[in-house]
C-alpha cells in the first residue's frame, strides 16, 4: 500500500465550472480516508482524478512519492469500486474476479489463489459459479470489493458503493468493509453523500464544499469542533440547531427576549458585544430543563417522534432564525429549516426527550442548554468562535 497526496489540485471543466479548487490533502499509507459533502461539492471528481479518469488542470497527485497525473489509469495500481458494481453479467463471481489478474498477466495458479483468499474473507466461496444476475445486491457489492482487493492495488477507491443498497444493508456493509480495511491496512478513499457513513467508517473525514476542503480531522473531532457554520450543518444528525445570539455589554445574551449568562468558557465573546452571534446546539444537548439548569429556553412543542430509546421533539423557540447560504446549502432539506422563519420571532429547533415525556403537542416546555455543549459562530464569515 501506499499514501496518496493531493497537492494544491485543481479541476476545471470547459463550461467553467471549477470542481475542485486548490485541494490540498494527504491520505496515509493504510489509512481510511472519507471525502463527504452536498451533491456537486467535488468528491467523485477528486476520486476520479486520482483513478485518472480525469485530468487535472492544475497541481499534482501522488501515490507514494510518485507523481501520477501523467501516468494513464493502469499505471496508477489502484482499484476502484464503483456506485454500480460494473460486473460482467456473462461471467461467474470467479471470473469476474479473476478477470482483472489474468489481463495483467498474473499466472493462473497464483490468480486463482488470490481469488479463493478473497472469496473466503467476503464469504463468497459457495456463490464462485453464480452470475451476478443470480446475487442480491450485498453479494454483488462483495463480489466487486473481492475484484478490487485481489489486485493488492497501492489504494483503493470506493465511490458511494453502498448507495444502492437497502438501509439494512447498507449498515451491514459499512462493518463489513471497515473489517476488511483494517484487516488489509489498505489505503482507502472512500466517497460519500452520506455523513453516517462518513461519521461511522472513516478514520479521518475531509468535509468538501464547492470544490473547497473545510475541514478534515477525525469524526470526533469534527462534531465536537466544527471549524464553520457549513461544516457544523452537515455533520451530525438531525442537524444541529441555530439561533441568533446579541451579545450584550453585561456579558450576557440575549435570544429572542430571554436573557442568558453568557456561558463560561467563551471568553472570545467578549470581542462580539453589540453584535449577533449564530448559537448553535445539537438535538442531543437540548433537553427538557431541570431544577439546577442555568441556561433554559422556553419552547412550544409542534410534533414528536418516538425513537425507542428516546424522544424528539420537535419545538419552535422564540428568536431570529440563521438562515444562511451556509447552512442552507449544508442541510438537505433546507427547505423544512425556513418554514419555522415565516414568522421571524419564531425558530425551528430539534430537542431529546426521554421516552417516557409527557410533553404533548401544543405544550409549552423549558430547555435547557448545556453550556460545554454549546457553539457559536461569526455571521459575517461563517467561521466559528472558540475559546
Amino acid at each position: 500500500m501506499a499514501s496518496v497526496t493531493f497537492d494544491r489540485v485543481d479541476k476545471s471543466f470547459g463550461d467553467g465550472t471549477r470542481a475542485v479548487d486548490e485541494l490540498s490533502l494527504e491520505i496515509a499509507d493504510g489509512e481510511f480516508m472519507v471525502l463527504v459533502g452536498p451533491s456537486g461539492c467535488g468528491k467523485t471528481t477528486a476520486l476520479r482524478l486520482v483513478a485518472g479518469l480525469e485530468d487535472l488542470s492544475a497541481g499534482e497527485i501522488r501515490i507514494g512519492e510518485r507523481p501520477v497525473q501523467d501516468l494513464p489509469p493502469r499505471r496508477r495500481d489502484v482499484a476502484m469500486v464503483f456506485q454500480n458494481y460494473a460486473l460482467y453479467p456473462h461471467m461467474n463471481v470467479f471470473e469476474n474476479m479473476m478477470f482483472g489478474l489474468r489481463s495483467r498477466g498474473i499466472a493462473k495458479r497464483k490468480a486463482a489463489d488470490r481469488v479463493d483468499d478473497a472469496g473466503r474473507a467476503l464469504d463468497l466461496s459457495e456463490l464462485m459459479k453464480r452470475r451476478p444476475g443470480q446475487l442480491s445486491g450485498g453479494q454483488r457489492q462483495r463480489v466487486a470489493m473481492g475484484r478490487a482487493i485481489v489486485r493488492e492495488p497501492h489504494a483503493f477507491l470506493m465511490d458511494e458503493p453502498l448507495s444502492n443498497l437497502d438501509a439494512k444493508l447498507r449498515v451491514q456493509m459499512r462493518a463489513e468493509i471497515s473489517r476488511l480495511q483494517r484487516q488489509l491496512q489498505a489505503t482507502t478513499i472512500y466517497v460519500t453523500h452520506d455523513q453516517v457513513e462518513a461519521m461511522t467508517m472513516g478514520d479521518r473525514v475531509a468535509v468538501m464544499r464547492r470544490g473547497r476542503l473545510q475541514q478534515c480531522a477525525p469524526p470526533q473531532a469534527l462534531y465536537d469542533r466544527p471549524v464553520n457554520l457549513f461544516v457544523a450543518s452537515f455533520i451530525g444528525s438531525p442537524a444541529m440547531n441555530f439561533v441568533q445570539a446579541d451579545v450584550l455589554d453585561d456579558a450576557r445574551l440575549r435570544v429572542g427576549e430571554t436573557e442568558l449568562p453568557l456561558p463560561r468558557g467563551h471568553d472570545k465573546l467578549e470581542a462580539y458585544r453589540r453584535r449577533a452571534v449564530a448559537l448553535g446546539i445539537r438535538p442531543e444537548h437540548l433537553r427538557r430543563a431541570g431544577a439546577d439548569s442555568e441556561l433554559r429556553l422556553a419552547a412550544r412543542v409542534v410534533l414528536t417522534e418516538s425513537l425507542g430509546p428516546m424522544m424528539l421533539a420537535h419545538v419552535e423557540l422564540r428568536g431570529r432564525a440563521v438562515v444562511t447560504e451556509d447552512v442552507i446549502e449544508a442541510t438537505t432539506d433546507g427547505d423544512d429549516l425556513l418554514l419555522g422563519s415565516k414568522d421571524d420571532t419564531v425558530v425551528a429547533a430539534i430537542a431529546t426527550l426521554e421516552p417516557e415525556d409527557s410533553a404533548a403537542i401544543g405544550d409549552t416546555i423549558e430547555l435547557a442548554l448545556d453550556p460545554r455543549r454549546l457553539h457559536f459562530f461569526d455571521l459575517d464569515t461563517g467561521a466559528a468562535i472558540y475559546a
